[in-house]
């Protein structure tokens, strides 16, 4: 049985099924592309994992120290293709202007949705992280004293989403860099994913879009709740 292997061989046969899983699940993205990676990429891991008889409560259990650690270098390691966009052809104005609303708009939307529904105070605030990567989306759930878990949740389903629907909402916008930049600040991470597929200015303007959003949310939401809740 898996679980009766020394720890290093199980974190090694965790690492080589998500790596398979991810390899399959982007074969498949190429025959259905507007369907995310990572939707076909989890498909397979569950598979796996059934075939194998490996519990999942296990298997991230071994994996997650891991990939949780590897995730902010990814997240970080996307800022790379920024340095390839020149800002003398940046329209600055207009650019902090939507940068700005859809930080505001993507707390406050989703945030008030949850009010309208009577949901919990943690389970709100979970709520705002929604726009946010998931490395930063965890740091600031901190902060919020917010659900790790349903955080976690919530960014993926909304990345899942909006990477899905992404060739359908924006199939009349021609800019790449207007399509990159709206998939980049409504679907995060997996957006930008998903971006790169439609071209190389769309994922680089997707990334700047994403990581911008994250530092000016990171900087202002965890003020404004301290405000707030100091009164």
């Amino acid at each position: 049985m898996i679980h009766q292997l020394p720890d290093t061989a199980q974190l090694l046969l965790g690492f080589f099924i998500t790596l398979l899983a991810y390899i399959l699940g982007k074969f498949c993205s190429k025959h259905v592309p507007r369907i995310p990676v990572i939707v076909f990429s989890m498909i397979w891991v569950v598979v796996i994992l059934w075939a194998c008889a490996w519990q999942y409560e296990q298997y991230m259990q071994r994996i997650h120290p891991l990939f949780g650690h590897l995730l902010g270098y990814v997240t970080v390691a996307l800022a790379i293709p920024l340095a390839a966009i020149r800002l003398d052809d940046l329209p600055l104005k207009p650019l902090c202007g939507i940068l700005v609303f859809a930080s505001v708009i993507g707390v406050a939307l989703p945030m008030g949705l949850a009010y309208l529904l009577h949901l919990s105070e943690p389970t709100i605030m979970a709520f705002a992280t929604r726009a946010l990567t998931t490395p930063v989306a965890l740091n600031i759930a901190e902060l919020l004293h917010s659900p790790p878990a349903l955080v976690t949740l919530i960014v993926i389903v909304s990345g899942v989403i909006g990477a899905a629907f992404s060739s359908i909402i924006l199939r009349n916008i021609n800019d790449e860099r207007a399509s990159g930049l709206a998939i980049g600040l409504a679907a995060h991470a997996i957006g930008t994913a998903q971006a790169w597929q439609r071209g190389i200015i769309a994922g680089r303007y997707a990334a700047l879009g994403m990581a911008i959003n994250a530092i000016l949310t990171s900087i202002w939401l965890p003020a404004v709740y301290y405000l707030f809740s100091s009164q």
